[in-house]
């Protein structure tokens, strides 16, 4: 009789949801044992378990969300550490909630990063640990540089890092890789060959002074190869390796997953394929005096591990991830053509939306629904870049917020709702968030959004030399906020890619030191925001396009094209608090939105946007 089954027959009383959970945790407890004992019989104290892929993915195939599987806890972050008696999720206060309630029951302690009382994971391995002790992790898990980093800091107390995977054999049930076919990403969109991209590393292999470089980030092989694929969520990727040198580029990849044609396509380009498991064992044989290109973020220990022991090590960062984030003029012309399609979606379901908030019947999980639906009927739409943030209200201020069964709230014509979304079209790659009054704001909702208003567009008017670093302008989108002592705590711009993962760098723009530069080319997010706790969030984000500005006797400037179109809520805006050159931007930047997207609409639809994008007009 299977449990679920008995529990049925002698608890029927419970409500099912109990019975599921109890089950679950049974599970959980049943896992935490059978590693326990394969812990105990390779003399392993402690393993870790990150939420992490061997591809440093940001959504992973369910065959690897091993954290999940031994926690039962599913948010995108989070690290479990077990010991023989006792067991830690760390994670952030993202995921305070839902870990408190996914673990309860499980024997697996939360560990509430971020609070003073809560020692990271290393030192807190070093105290519960006594030297001569081993920590076990699956090498496939942990890049090279935080697996060097780990073994150095336990080192000083004695404790030592090794490499073992403990969960193959126990997790009995795990699902398999994902079988879907790749598809190739025609040039018309990619903008470039193979080839050509080929070429261009191997000059920067040159310029490395590097033989041969190991490539395991999934979005860096799909740019280069020119394929596609759904082997995740959201990011259109596919599950592979590769391997580039001067005369060869091998592509390592599950055979059933290429069909004969897209197999002649990729041979014609000068591409030769081999199995996803192969690639160890082509790591094992490179030439001993060979050297070796890898990027030590990436790249996970077990690759690292294959490479023969008389090989020179180039750590650096991926030439491809650097390649590939200055976007070509195809990219560009492509991206455009998805704002386009995105805003008119937009149009259609703000429209909806406005109509309809009123019944009472909407939900944030039903909001984000409709704007899938309407996405869904534009040109070349491949599906969502991200999970929708739908924040009614106080879940507005939780900035990673996802709407769930349970916390599904219904929209009233009041309080503000924060979305968060964004399309893959085969065009390109968007991300946009608007925060609308759903009724008449309050004086302070006004405020607060008119004040991320001021950052946002000061950002996005920011002209800058070259060399300049995104950390140097971060704070041209706080300086409003920070003038009332207020801030925002997560970065203000993350890199974009072209139909490919919505968050891509190396480009960012936050307030920790990136010591890389903006170039001509690179898309980055301009997002300010404002969170008040159990009230709501404010957040304005468009996708802005790093561009030539002038060149004078002090060198080459630049600035940003904005590239998102869609209006901002003008009933949440106090004119009075912008500067006359900030209301010139809004204007300018609602004709140019209303010109470009009511060529796409109805009449009704047009009228609509009219009133959205009516200019603002100021007595002063």
């Amino acid at each position: 009789m299977l449990k679920q089954d008995f529990l049925f027959n002698f608890a029927n009383v419970w409500q099912k949801a109990e019975i599921i959970k109890i089950i679950e945790y049974m599970e959980i407890k049943e896992r935490l044992s059978a590693l326990r004992s394969a812990m105990k019989k390779n003399a392993v104290a402690a393993y870790i378990i990150p939420g992490t892929d061997p591809h440093a993915s940001e959504y992973i195939a369910d065959h690897w969300k091993e954290r999940e599987w031994i926690s039962g806890f599913n948010g995108s972050a989070g690290t479990v550490v077990v010991t023989l008696d006792g067991a830690g999720l760390w994670t952030d206060s993202r995921y305070f909630l839902q870990a408190t309630e996914q673990l309860n029951g499980s024997g697996i302690e939360l560990m509430k990063q971020g609070v003073p009382e809560t020692p990271e994971i290393v030192p807190w391995l070093t105290a519960t640990l006594k030297a001569g002790d081993k920590v076990g992790v699956n090498p496939q898990m942990f890049s090279l540089n935080a697996y060097a980093s780990m073994k150095a800091e336990l080192a000083v107390c004695k404790i030592e890092l090794v490499s073992i995977d403990l969960l193959s054999d126990i997790w009995t049930d795990r699902p398999e890789l994902p079988k879907s076919k790749l598809f190739i990403f025609d040039e018309k969109y990619a903008g470039i060959s193979v080839k050509e991209k080929l070429d261009r590393l191997r000059n920067e292999l040159r310029n490395n002074h590097a033989d041969v470089f190991i490539m395991s980030a999934l979005d860096d092989i799909a740019w280069l190869f020119n394929v596609r694929g759904k082997d995740v969520n959201y990011n259109p990727v596919v599950i592979a390796y590769a391997l580039v040198d001067e005369k060869n580029a091998t592509l390592f990849i599950d055979a059933d997953k290429v069909n004969e044609a897209d197999r002649k396509a990729l041979q014609q380009q000068g591409v030769c394929l081999a199995a996803y498991d192969a690639v160890l064992e082509a790591i094992r044989t490179l030439q001993p005096d060979a050297s070796v290109l890898v990027d030590g973020g990436k790249l996970n220990q077990s690759l690292f591990e294959a490479i023969p022991a008389g090989c020179t090590i180039r750590n650096t960062m991926s030439p491809v991830f650097k390649m590939k984030s200055i976007k070509n003029a195809v990219e560009l012309e492509g991206i455009r053509r998805a704002m386009v399609k995105d805003g008119i979606a937009l149009v259609r379901f703000f429209k909806w939306l406005e109509e309809n908030v009123r019944t009472g019947n909407l939900s944030e999980i039903s909001v984000s629904d409709k704007l899938y639906e309407f996405r869904s009927k534009q040109e070349r739409f491949m599906g969502e870049s991200f999970n929708t943030i739908a924040g009614y209200a106080h879940h507005g201020a939780i900035v990673h917020y996802s709407a769930t069964p349970e916390s599904d709230s219904k929209l009233h014509a009041e309080n503000l709702l924060l979305l968060d979304s964004g399309g893959q079209y085969l065009d390109g790659t968007t991300d946009i968030t608007r925060t609308v009054a759903l009724g008449t704001p309050t004086v302070q909702q006004v405020i607060d959004f008119t004040r991320v208003l001021k950052g946002h567009i000061s950002l996005a008017t920011a002209i800058f030399p070259v060399g300049t670093r995104g950390s140097q302008l971060d704070i041209l989108a706080r300086k409003s906020l920070w003038d009332e002592c207020q801030n925002y705590g997560h970065g203000t711009g993350h890199g974009v890619g072209h139909f490919l993962n919505v968050h891509e760098g190396p480009q960012n723009i936050r307030m920790d030191e990136n010591p890389v530069t903006l170039q001509p080319g690179m898309i980055i997010s301009n997002e300010p925001g404002l969170y008040r706790t159990n009230e709501y969030g404010i957040r304005t984000e468009n996708l802005i396009h790093v561009v030539c500005a002038d060149k004078t006797e002090f060198g080459q400037f630049l600035k940003f094209e904005t590239l998102t179109l869609f209006p901002i809520d003008q009933t949440l805006i106090d004119p009075e608090l912008l500067d006359n050159k900030e209301i010139e931007w809004l204007n300018e930047y609602h004709l140019r939105v209303y010109n470009t997207l009511s060529k796409g609409l109805n009449e009704d639809e047009r009228e609509w946007l009219a009133r959205k994008c009516t200019p603002i007009k100021v007595q002063r």
